[in-house]
């Protein structure tokens, strides 16, 4: 439940929306795009040196398709809105969060005056802070989220239907509050509360609602990665998740690019890399832990992925810790 306060900000209408409820029949061009060119452009809705602003979204009219040069997220403060999305139907409902790559092809449905969303617009250097705080480890399902906030691959949008999840609320109430408000240290608060929140999104991948079959099981082959790397197989999640295994097969290959077995290797070395960097662990250990018995195999897989050995990598990370640490 968004504060009282907040959306007592937020609700009223605006002197574009006033224009359209006197006749004007579309979006003006000119609020939103530099050459009218269907790419919504951060120059036209952002102040010169901000990473991060919010506006509300505009009511009452059709907003043609359209991209964007800058990250968007849409909160869905109160009722609904209709959005067409690479060619998907979806509908916002409240409490729920939408991420758009800038790849992504989006067209909007006219709000009533009750549907209230807002929309960030998101400089990609802003996630900064972002990145240092999700950590080194580089994970398949860290990844693909990533690629399609920042890049426009894979979905290049994220529907998370996070109404009922608790922190997820509390931290996008935040950003509001810091955005609309007169917060000191306003710039840390912001890309501190924005990690926050994107780790708690990792964290909530099961809330993703997605347009196809293929979508969904690709993402859910992904959190079973996730979990079960050490011991699991594609057998066990084809059962779990109730696909055909051949078809499942196919479609994580088609879809990812990779194979279950590379997809299982590169989140057990990613692990082992984080362990070794970050734990004083045995090698020998880090291998058992992450899903290898042999050592060797394991040793010729990470020096394939990284260029070292384990025990030279730990070195080359504790060097380079130290030399940090020295500097400063």
């Amino acid at each position: 439940m968004i504060h009282a306060n907040i959306l007592e900000k937020l609700m009223p209408i605006t002197e574009e929306e006033k224009a359209i409820l006197q006749g004007r029949r579309e979006v003006d061009p000119r609020i939103y795009s530099e050459k009218n060119d269907g790419i919504v452009t951060a120059a036209k809705l952002m102040e010169e040196g901000k990473l991060i602003t919010v506006r509300p979204h505009t009511r009452f009219v059709h907003f043609p398709e359209h991209t964007h040069d800058f990250v968007e997220a849409v909160y869905m403060c109160t009722g609904k809105t209709h959005h067409r999305i690479n060619g998907n139907e979806i509908c916002l409902q409240k409490g729920e969060f939408l991420l758009l790559g800038q790849t992504a092809k989006q067209e909007i449905l006219p709000a009533g005056e009750g549907d209230l969303a807002v929309n960030f617009i998101i400089l990609p250097r802003f996630f900064e802070k972002t990145l240092e705080m999700l950590g080194a480890e580089d994970t398949p399902i860290k990844r693909f989220l990533l690629e399609s906030l920042f890049f426009g691959k894979n979905s290049s949008y994220l529907h998370f239907q996070v109404s009922e999840v608790l922190p997820v609320q509390n931290l996008i109430e935040n950003l509001l509050w810091i955005l609309i408000g007169n917060v000191p240290n306003r710039r840390n608060l912001l890309q501190t509360t924005m990690g926050l929140l994107i780790m708690q999104l990792l964290n909530h991948t099961d809330t993703l609602a997605y347009p196809t079959k293929k979508e969904a099981a690709r993402m859910q082959l992904l959190r079973y990665v996730e979990e079960h790397y050490r011991n699991g197989s594609l057998t066990e999640a084809a059962r779990l998740l109730h696909y055909d295994f051949y078809w499942l097969s196919h479609e994580v290959k088609a879809g990812l690019g990779k194979t279950y077995t590379e997809l299982v290797q590169e989140k057990r070395l990613s692990r082992a890399a984080y362990l070794l960097e970050n734990s004083e662990m045995p090698v020998e250990e880090i291998a058992k832990a992450v899903g290898y018995e042999n050592k060797s195999y394991f040793h010729r897989l990470f020096l394939g992925r990284y260029g070292l050995t384990p025990k030279k990598y730990r070195d080359q990370q504790t060097n380079r810790k130290d030399s940090i640490v020295f500097v400063k």
